[in-house]
């Protein structure tokens, strides 16, 4: 494995950390997911479990990486807990889905989303206003916001931690006391709104929207299967919390401040999320009509563009909900951006290190952090960004990403057998149980999705197996 270079700068401290945590789980997921959610469940009560299971396997993954993190507190993260507990190759698989796609494809979709609400306040910024065609290729404004943002963000993280740990900090602690505020109105500012009292009524009884739009009731399996399929947006709005792990050589005290980053970050994070969707199931129905001309004849299910934060604040505030939630989610989309760009380029350090990546990846610049790195990432983001694939290539990968959560997680146990002797300052919570439940949970919501949702599971499969020609050809050209 790699030696760590001592150009990395300790400038990182708990509060930091928090902030990277929490930053980089609140992007636009939490606006957005809810909706799909409910046609997938068709119950308030069931959307709720959802949420909660989702942000106890958030916080559990977070106790559980904290092990990892005080026992290797080595720029890279995950990829040198993979590398460490199984092999070299497995740590190069993640490295590459990391750069092609769950980190690349990230930061390009939170870039066209941050676009796309910019073009609420300037209407000139819109998918629509095509600069120009190249054939079947068309260039519009939204697309070029998203690579101006990635430009300008990659270019502030080559200033140095520091700057980049003060943009992060000032965003999420922006966005967090938004959302704070956002939930606080929507708990007391709801006179005269009986979208409570129509939820409580269908709490518990589970449906699936079916063919020609009639809710068709579900149980038993159907409803596991449901929920499985559900949390795929709860788990992805809840995505990022392990970012801090990639910058673990530049975190002051890196053995107790690691493990109380993850815990307190994931747990502030997913209260967060329970009670804004309580917001949402105390202000709009559940179930509406995509027919439905007002928000609440709409409800939750069938929110305009599944905009369901911004269908509650115009129940509450009126016309003026439109502005306040773009402003709310650009923040939150810049900030959450800014903390992707900042950690990744470090694990594409680790592998260069390692001699499984570009070489010139492998240096600091002068403001020691890995310039080159930094680059290549914001120049394939920004490719992204004109493909106009990078949603679809989301969804080809969270098959593969909830199986490097298995895999890490995992590493616990065969670490625990390899190296027992090893300095664990902090170990995991529960241990054997709660990480032994973690890696089960995990692996039912793998399968259900790998037998009812294949056209987004064998793709990411197919996209993490490429990888391993590659591995093997770089090691031949080293």
């Amino acid at each position: 494995m790699q030696e760590e270079n001592n150009m990395f700068r300790k400038r990182i401290n708990l509060f930091d950390g928090i902030s990277f945590v929490a930053g980089g789980m609140i992007g636009s997921g939490i606006f957005i997911v809810s909706s799909d959610m409910a046609r997938n469940l068709g119950s308030p009560g069931w959307m709720m479990v959802a949420w909660l299971v989702s942000g106890l396997i958030t916080v559990i993954g977070g106790l559980s990486y904290g092990e990892l993190a005080g026992m290797m507190p080595k720029v890279g993260g995950q990829y040198v807990y993979l590398s460490e507990a199984y092999n070299p190759l497995i740590g190069f698989l993640y490295g590459w889905a990391l750069f092609l796609v769950i980190q690349t494809g990230s930061i390009a979709a939170v870039a066209v989303g941050f676009a796309k609400f910019s073009g609420v306040l300037f209407p000139w910024i819109a998918e629509e206003n095509i600069l120009f065609h190249l054939g079947k290729f068309n260039f519009n404004t939204t697309q070029l916001v998203g690579i101006l943002l990635i430009i300008f963000l990659t270019w502030i993280n080559t200033r140095g931690i520091v700057t980049g740990k003060t943009i992060q900090n000032i965003f999420t602690s922006t966005k967090s006391l938004a959302l704070v505020g956002f939930i606080i109105v929507g708990l007391v500012a709801t006179k005269g709104i009986d979208s409570w009292s129509i939820n409580k009524e269908v709490f518990w009884e589970a449906n699936q929207i079916g063919e020609g739009g009639a809710a068709v009731p579900i149980a038993g399996f159907a409803l596991l299967v449901a929920m499985g399929t559900a949390m795929v947006g709860s788990l992805f709005a809840s995505d990022a919390w392990y970012n801090i792990t990639y910058i673990s050589g530049e975190v002051i005290n890196p053995k107790r401040n690691l493990p109380l980053s993850l815990f307190f970050g994931t747990l502030i994070v997913s209260v967060l999320y329970m009670l804004a969707n309580y917001v949402y199931i105390k202000v709009l129905p559940l179930s509406g009509s995509p027919d439905g001309v007002t928000a609440i004849e709409r409800g939750i299910q069938f929110a305009t563009n599944d905009r369901v934060a911004t269908a509650t604040m115009s129940v509450i505030i009126g016309d003026y909900a439109a502005i306040i939630m773009a402003i709310f989610i650009m923040i939150s989309t810049f900030g959450c951006n800014n903390g992707m760009v900042l950690s990744s380029p470090r694990v594409y350090y680790a592998m260069a290190m390692d001699g499984l990546f570009f070489k010139r990846a492998g240096k600091l610049n002068k403001n020691g952090v890995p310039g080159f790195a930094l680059i290549i990432q914001g120049v394939w983001a920004s490719l992204l960004c004109l493909s106009g694939t990078y949603n679809n290539l989301l969804d080809y990968v969270i098959f593969a990403v909830l199986l490097f959560f298995i895999l890490t997680i995992g590493a616990i146990f065969v670490l625990r057998v390899k190296q027992p002797d090893a300095e664990r300052p902090y170990k995991a919570f529960g241990y054997p149980v709660i990480p032994a439940l973690y890696i089960l949970v995990t692996t039912i919501i793998c399968v259900i999705l790998l037998i009812y949702k294949p056209n987004y599971t064998f793709p990411g499969l197919i996209i993490v197996l490429l990888g391993i020609p590659v591995y093997y050809l770089w090691r031949k050209r080293r």
